[in-house]
This record gives C-alpha cells, sequence and structure tokens, in this order.
C-alpha cells in the first residue's frame, strides 16, 4: 500500500513541478517583454509559480521516500520469513 501510494504522490509531484515550472518559464520568457525587462517580472513568477513548483517537487521526494521504504521492509520481510523456514 506504501508503495502504491508512494507512487501516486511521485507522479502527482512530478506534473505539479513540470507544469508549473514550464508555466513560469513561458511567463518569463514571453516573446511580448521587452529586452531586458523580462527580469523585471521575476519576483512575481517566483512567488506565483515558484510555489507550486516547489509543493511538486516536495511531493515527488515524499513519494521517492515512500517507495525506497516499502521495498526496504518487503526485503526484510522476505529476510526474516526465511529464517523461519
Amino acid at each position: 500500500m506504501k508503495q502504491l501510494l508512494g507512487g501516486i504522490l511521485l507522479a502527482v509531484g512530478i506534473l505539479i513541478a513540470g507544469a508549473s515550472g514550464l508555466c513560469s518559464l513561458w511567463i518569463l520568457f514571453s516573446p511580448g517583454s521587452a529586452g531586458g525587462a523580462q527580469f523585471s517580472i521575476l519576483p512575481l513568477v517566483l512567488l506565483i509559480g515558484g510555489l507550486p513548483c516547489a509543493l511538486g517537487v516536495v511531493l515527488a521526494f515524499g513519494g521517492r521516500t515512500l517507495i525506497r521504504r516499502a521495498r526496504e521492509e518487503r526485503g526484510n520481510a522476505d529476510d526474516i520469513a526465511d529464517t523461519f523456514q
């Protein structure tokens, strides 16, 4: 069950981080801004796009951690089962 939840968290985290990161980059480097004025919008882009991106990264790493723990627990359970055979 942990492995399933970890996989779901990993997938959702990658989707959130990827979508918000790509949108933030699109807004930052959109062809509508003139010359060096595109970096004047950087704080706004980081505030609006950076928070969901950070949340997505946290979800992805949390999902990866859950998957690894589930694999370790399953491996330890197999070792204990082999001991009593």
